[in-house]
């Protein structure tokens, strides 16, 4: 269970988990979620179909799973839809990695009074959420309108989340932007037509507890 103040990092492998610091609060920050309103379905072919291509392209290099493989491995031999989703899981699982690095590296937080690490963060959700769009191919014009709203209204980073095809994105920002990003991502739909989306900001908090 996720501590206040932290990030669950989780090994889905084995299920081992390590709590990250993130304190959104004393950093001055905010994760925005901005629900698309777009329903979607992870049983329908789409999501499957990935899963499927990412399980046959790790058996081609005979592996478990597409974690074991080299970051520069090499994916000639893979058809162009397998190398798509193949570099996307390898690039995913990097960016991971250099995120809970940065979250860890206590010595630059301490001083980071330009930021500097905090936009690397940032930097890192808006490539996962390119990675997301292009090679796995599994966002939406919803979300990428509200991606590319939110980072030109100022946002740090931002990127969709879950398993795709709708659903919601998340921005980091200021907590000072909390509505000027907002209203630029409630406007930016509005101009192309979609529904008016539910746009809250969150903290770090702890997990969730039963209240007697």
């Amino acid at each position: 269970m996720t501590e206040a103040g932290h990030a669950l990092f989780l090994d889905c492998r084995d299920l081992s988990a390590r709590q990250i610091p993130f304190d959104l609060d004393a950093e001055g920050l905010r994760l925005l979620v901005i629900d698309s309103k777009v329903s979607h379905s992870h049983s329908e072919s789409g999501y499957g179909a990935r899963r499927r291509t990412c399980e046959e392209s790790a058996a081609s290099f005979g592996v478990d799973s597409l974690r074991e493989l080299a970051d520069d491995v090499d994916l000639s031999e893979l058809t162009e839809e397998q190398r798509k989703r193949v570099r996307h899981v390898i690039a995913e699982n990097a960016r991971v990695r250099a995120t809970v690095e940065l979250l860890e590296d206590n010595e630059r937080a301490a001083g980071d009074e330009h930021g500097a690490r905090i936009s690397a963060i940032g930097d890192l959700l808006v490539a996962s959420h390119e990675s997301l769009q292009h090679d796995y191919e599994v966002s939406c014009v919803e979300l990428d309108v509200a991606v590319a709203a939110a980072m030109g209204a100022g946002a740090l980073g931002a990127r969709m989340i879950g398993g795709g095809f709708g659903g919601s994105a998340i921005a980091l920002i200021h907590a000072y932007q909390v509505d000027l990003v907002g209203d630029a991502v409630t406007a930016a739909f509005a101009e192309h037509g979609f529904r008016e989306p539910d746009i809250f900001a969150v903290s770090a908090g702890g997990g969730a507890a039963r209240f007697d």
